[in-house]
C-alpha cells in the first residue's frame, strides 16, 4: 500500500452526501501536484495529511492515489496556517481574517484558537460574539477530527468512518466503544466479520454477550440468504458455536436473550425458556429472525381474509365465457387450460403453474378479456422489470412491478399501499410468481382488498426468489388453495429444444444435445478449463450466435453465470464482453468500474428514493461532465415501466 505525507493545495470536488473528494496534494520534493481520491470529512486546503491507498490510473486523468486511510495534521508553517484557516473551515473566519490572525500571531495561531481562544479579540474586526461563534466552530471541528482518527485507528476504512460518522456524529466514538456489533446492523457494507474485527481490536471478549447476540443475528441472515426463512434450533446453536468458538451454554443464553428481548421468535417456546433450553426438545423448534415471523404470519393471516370475503367480480357462467373466448383468442384451448380459466372465474385465490410451452401466456390473455368483458378492474404485476415488460408486451395492457404497483415512500419508510390504502382492483394477476420471496408477499397480501380475485401465474421450476422463502412452491403444496398444473406442451413449443430440454430435466432425463452444425435453439459446447470457456462465450457472443439467428449482440444476448469471481464470473465477463461489444470511449471510472455510454446495465438493489428497483434494465444514453472530475450517468430505463 503507498504512503503519502503532503498539504492539500485545493480542492477539486467534493461531495458533502457520500464524502467522496477529488484533491491536489503538494508533496515534498514533487513538481507536479498528485491527485487523491477517495472519502473524507469535510478536506481543507493548506490541511496537512498522511496518506494511505492504492495507486490507480485513469483513462483520462492519468495517475491517482486512491485513498483507503488518512490522518490529518495540523499546518506548521504561516501559509499553511492562513491558507487551513481561510478555507471556511471555521465559521467566522474567512481569507481576509486569517491574514490578519496569522499576521498577529504567526505560527502560534492555531494554538491561540486551541488554548487561549479569548486572546483573538485582538485581532482587528473580532468582538466577543465573533469568538464565540470561531469556538463553537473550533470545536465541532475537533470532534470530527477525533472520531475520524480514532474509527481509523481501529482498522476502519475511510469509506466506512465517513458513514459510521454521518449515521452516529459526535456519539460515534461512544456507541463503537460501547458494542461495536451496533456498526453492522446500522451500517450499510460493514458486516458482522468487520465489526467482531473492530471489537476485537478495542478488546471485547469472545463470550460477550453482544458478540453472541449479533453472531446469532449474522448467523441467521446469512441463512436467510441462502433461502432459510427459519432455521432448527439445535442445528443453529450447532453453527453459532462453530462460527464464534464458544461453548454451547453461552449461545443458549444469547438465543434465550434475544427471545425475551424480541429480536428473535422461536415457535412452541414454553413460558419458562430457561427451563425449556437443555431439556432435549430443541429439535421440535424452529427459530426466526422477528422479520421474517411476522411475514410468515401475516402473509397467513391475509390469505384467511382473502379466502373467507365475498368476490367483487360478478358471476359468471364459465362455460358460456370459455367459448367465447376461444373465438376472440382463435386458439383452441387444452382440457387443463379450460380448466384454469374456468377456475379463475370461480376461485378467490388460484394458482396457475406449469413449465416453458405449456400456455401460461394464451390463459392470461383469455382470463383477462373475459374479466373485462364482465367490467372488473384488473391489475397485472410481475416481481421484475423485465418480467413486467414481457408480461405488458403478451398481453396488451399495462403490467408493473410489484415494488411499482404497492409505490414505496421513502417518508414513510415503507410501501404507500397496504391494509389502510389498498390497491383498487377486482382481479390481481401476478405472473412469474417464483420469484416473490416471502417479504414482498406479506406486503402485497396486505395491500389485497379482501373482495379482489388473485391469480399466481408461474413454475416452481424456474428461477426462486432471491429473499428467503419458496412462497409458490409453498402454497402449492399446502394443498389449501386451487391448483391447475399445465403439462401440456404445445406444437409450437414442441419446436423448441429448449423447451423440450426444461421438460426432460425436471423429469430426471439428461437433454437431447444437437450438433453445432445441425438446426436448433439447444447447444451443448464442452470446455475443459476457464480460458477456453471464457473464449468460447466471446466467440459465441460476437460471431456465432449473431451470424446465425440474426439477433443484436448486446440487446438479444444474455450471459449467465453462477459466480461473481474468476475468469468466467461475471465481473470478469462483463469487462470482457464490454471490450468487444462496446468501443465507445465516452465512459466514467469508479474503481476498477468502467461505465460507457450504450452500456446496458441492471439495478441489482431497490433504491425507493429514485423508484428504480432491482432488476430493472436500461442502457446508458449520456454522461455529463458536471465541474471538472465528477460525471453523472444519465440511463434510460426500458423494463421498468
Amino acid at each position: 500500500m503507498a504512503q503519502l505525507t503532503g498539504h492539500i493545495e485545493r480542492v477539486t470536488f467534493s461531495n458533502e452526501e457520500n464524502a467522496f473528494f477529488v484533491c491536489k496534494l503538494k508533496v515534498k520534493g514533487e513538481r507536479e501536484l498528485v491527485t487523491i481520491v477517495g472519502n473524507m470529512v469535510n478536506p481543507i486546503p493548506g490541511e496537512i495529511v498522511e496518506l494511505k491507498g492504492k495507486w490507480i490510473i485513469h483513462p483520462k486523468f492519468g495517475n491517482q492515489l486512491q485513498v483507503h486511510q488518512y490522518k490529518t495534521l495540523v499546518p506548521a508553517t504561516q501559509l499553511g496556517i492562513q491558507k487551513y484557516l481561510g478555507s471556511g473551515l471555521i465559521k467566522g473566519i474567512g481569507p481576509v481574517m486569517a491574514k490578519r490572525i496569522v499576521k498577529q500571531f504567526g505560527t502560534k495561531s492555531l494554538d491561540i484558537i486551541e488554548n487561549s481562544i479569548d486572546k483573538l479579540s485582538q485581532v482587528e474586526g473580532i468582538g466577543k460574539k465573533r469568538v464565540e461563534m470561531i469556538q463553537q466552530a473550533w470545536e465541532e471541528q475537533k470532534e470530527v477530527r477525533s472520531v475520524m482518527l480514532f474509527l481509523q485507528s481501529q482498522g476502519v476504512s475511510a469509506a466506512y468512518a465517513v458513514k459510521i460518522f454521518k449515521a452516529y456524529g459526535q456519539d460515534a466514538i461512544y456507541i463503537v466503544k460501547e458494542n461495536p456489533y451496533r456498526l453492522a446492523q446500522d451500517i450499510f457494507g460493514i458486516g458482522f466479520t468487520i465489526a467482531d474485527s473492530i471489537a476485537e481490536k478495542l478488546g471485547m471478549e469472545k463470550h460477550a454477550p453482544q458478540r453472541i447476540e449479533a453472531g446469532l443475528e449474522y448467523v441467521l441472515h446469512k441463512l436467510a440468504d441462502d433461502g432459510h426463512v427459519c432455521y432448527p434450533y439445535d442445528e443453529l446453536c450447532q453453527k453459532i458455536q462453530q462460527m464464534l468458538e464458544v461453548e454451547k451454554q453461552i449461545v443458549l443464553k444469547a438465543i434465550a436473550e434475544s427471545f425475551l428481548a424480541g429480536r428473535i421468535v422461536i415457535e412452541n417456546i414454553n413460558e419458562n425458556i430457561n427451563e425449556d433450553i437443555g431439556g432435549g426438545q430443541e429439535n421440535n423448534k424452529l427459530v426466526f429472525l422477528n422479520k421474517f415471523h411476522v411475514c410468515e404470519t401475516g402473509i397467513v393471516d391475509n390469505f384467511k381474509r382473502l379466502k373467507n370475503s365475498c368476490k367483487s367480480v360478478r358471476k359468471i357462467d364459465s362455460d358460456k365465457a370459455i367459448e367465447w373466448v376461444k373465438g376472440q383468442i382463435k386458439i383452441t384451448l387444452a382440457k387443463n387450460q379450460e380448466e384454469a380459466v374456468k377456475k379463475s372465474l370461480e376461485e378467490k385465490v388460484l394458482i396457475i403453474t406449469g413449465g416453458p410451452g405449456t400456455g401460461k401466456t394464451t390463459i392470461i390473455n383469455a382470463i383477462i378479456k373475459i374479466l373485462k368483458k364482465a367490467g372488473a378492474e384488473i391489475l397485472l404485476a410481475a416481481p421484475t422489470g423485465r418480467a413486467a415488460k414481457k408480461m405488458s408486451e403478451s398481453t396488451w395492457t399495462r403490467a408493473q412491478t410489484i415494488h411499482r404497483m404497492l409505490d414505496y415512500s421513502m417518508k414513510e419508510a415503507g410501501f404507500k399501499k397496504n391494509t389502510q390504502n389498498p390497491l383498487k382492483c377486482d382481479v390481481l394477476i401476478i405472473d412469474e410468481a417464483s420469484m416473490i420471496d416471502i417479504v414482498l408477499m406479506h406486503h402485497l397480501l396486505k395491500a389485497v382488498p379482501k373482495e379482489a380475485t388473485l391469480i399466481f401465474v408461474g413454475d416452481v421450476n424456474q428461477l426462486p426468489s432471491v429473499g428467503p422463502g419458496n412462497v409458490l412452491n409453498d402454497l402449492i403444496v399446502s394443498n389449501t388453495f386451487s391448483v391447475v398444473e399445465l403439462d401440456t406442451i404445445f406444437r409450437q413449443a414442441k419446436k423448441s429444444l429448449i423447451v423440450v430440454n426444461a421438460h426432460r430435466i425436471n423429469k430426471g432425463m439428461f437433454p437431447v444435445v444437437v450438433n453445432d452444425d445441425k438446426k436448433g435453439d439447444f447447444y451443448f459446447v464442452q470446455k475443459q478449463t476457464p480460458e477456453e470457456v471464457l473464449n468460447t462465450i466471446i466467440d459465441l457472443v460476437q460471431n456465432r450466435i449473431p451470424d446465425k439467428f440474426k439477433v443484436d449482440p448486446v440487446d438479444d444476448i444474455q450471459v449467465l453465470t453462477p459466480m461473481h469471481k474468476g475468469i468466467v464470473g461475471a465481473a470478469n465477463l462483463n469487462h470482457e464482453l464490454q471490450k468487444i461489444l462496446n468501443p465507445n470511449k465516452v465512459m466514467i471510472q469508479r474503481g476498477n468500474r468502467e461505465f460507457k455510454i450504450s452500456d446496458k446495465v441492471m439495478q441489482i438493489r431497490n433504491n425507493y428514493d429514485k423508484h428504480t428497483y432491482n432488476g430493472d434494465i436500461g442502457k446508458i444514453i449520456d454522461i455529463v461532465l458536471q465541474l471538472w472530475f465528477f460525471r453523472h450517468i444519465i440511463c434510460r430505463h426500458r423494463y421498468s415501466k
